[in-house]
C-alpha cells in the first residue's frame, strides 16, 4: 500500500478497483489545515482524465501490471489482432486499448501489452522507431528562416511531418510518444 508521501508521477495505482497512472501529483499544505496531494490520473483502460486529491490517511495500492511481448498480425475497422508470443493465444484489441501506438503498427512488429487482472489495458510501443518512407514530395526551397518540414507517408500509411531534404525510400527515426521525426537512419 502507498501512502500519500509515495504518490509520485508515474507510477500506477489502484483506485476504486480500476487501474490509473499517475500523470502530476502536487503537495500542498496550508495554514490550519492538514496536507493533501492534489493528483491528475489517467484511467489505463479507458484514456479519461480525473482530478483526484489524496488526504494524509488515505492508503492506495499499488496496481499489479503484468507485461508481455506480443506480436502484432493485422487490424480491420478498428480491431487489432496481436498473437501472444508464450501461448500463441490469438486476441482483438480494441481502438481504446491500442490507443496512440495503433498509426505506427506493422504486421509482424513485437509490441509490449499491459495487463491487468489477467486483460490487456495498454499497448506500448519501444520510444523510437524506424519506418521507411513511402511517398514525400519534393521539396522546394524557398524563402526559409527556419525549419521547413513537409507531409510525407511512411509504412503502413501514416502521414506525418518530416524535413525537407527527406525523400521517398529513406528510413527515418520517429518518436513514437510525440509522432515527430526524430533523425534519418
Amino acid at each position: 500500500m502507498l501512502s500519500m508521501n509515495e504518490i509520485r508521477k508515474g507510477k500506477v495505482i489502484t483506485l476504486e478497483g480500476e487501474p490509473y497512472t499517475v500523470l502530476t501529483a502536487q503537495f500542498s499544505r496550508k495554514q490550519k489545515s492538514r496536507p493533501v496531494v492534489r493528483s491528475t490520473l489517467k484511467h489505463l483502460q479507458s484514456g479519461k482524465t480525473r482530478e483526484h486529491t489524496f488526504m494524509q490517511s488515505d492508503k492506495v495500492a499499488e496496481a499489479d501490471l503484468e507485461q508481455r511481448e506480443w506480436q502484432y498480425l493485422y487490424g480491420s475497422e478498428g480491431q487489432y489482432t496481436f498473437m501472444d508470443q508464450a501461448t500463441f493465444e490469438q486476441v482483438e484489441l480494441g481502438e481504446d486499448i491500442v490507443g496512440e501506438a495503433a498509426p505506427y503498427l506493422l504486421e509482424g512488429q513485437a509490441a509490449n501489452v499491459w495487463l491487468f487482472e489477467g486483460k490487456p489495458v495498454s499497448v506500448e510501443l519501444p520510444i523510437k522507431i524506424t519506418r521507411k518512407i513511402l511517398e514525400a514530395p519534393p521539396g522546394v526551397r524557398g524563402d526559409t528562416s527556419s525549419n521547413v518540414m513537409k507531409e510525407v507517408v511512411i509504412e503502413g500509411g501514416t502521414t506525418m511531418k518530416a524535413p525537407l531534404f527527406v525523400k521517398a525510400g529513406d528510413t527515418i527515426v520517429i518518436d513514437t510518444r510525440t509522432g515527430e521525426y526524430v533523425e534519418r537512419a
